[in-house]
């Protein structure tokens, strides 16, 4: 089963319909600032996502900086893949973005 990793807690928004696209789990708290040094949340991150695969999701909530890192750290995990979910205001839905950071050509299938 997929998992959508939420980049940082945030329980003024209501992610559960996220869920239909995997387990959600949050990989840092709401409280958590990133001021001074970045270190710490950079191996909290690393050590939550050490799992991430092709069929897994970010969803990106949270401060600019931990979603910056994490993307980063997912990418870096899945050599160079990850797939994002974007909410969409008017559709009330969440959709998914594919990248691929080295831009490598897509696989035709027969």
């Amino acid at each position: 089963m997929a998992t959508v990793y939420v980049v940082q807690a945030n329980r003024k928004h209501d992610v559960v319909s996220a869920m239909q696209f995997g387990e959600l789990k949050e990989l840092l708290p709401e409280d958590e600032s990133i001021v001074l040094s970045t270190g710490p949340v950079i191996r909290r991150l690393r050590a939550g996502l050490r799992a991430f695969s092709d069929a897994d999701y970010l969803l990106l909530m949270g401060d600019p900086v931990a979603i910056g890192l994490a993307t980063a750290i997912a990418a870096d995990l899945n050599n160079g893949r990850v797939k994002l979910l974007k909410w969409h205001k008017r559709e009330q839905r969440y959709f998914e973005i594919s990248a691929d950071m080295y831009l490598r050509p897509l696989q035709e299938t027969a």
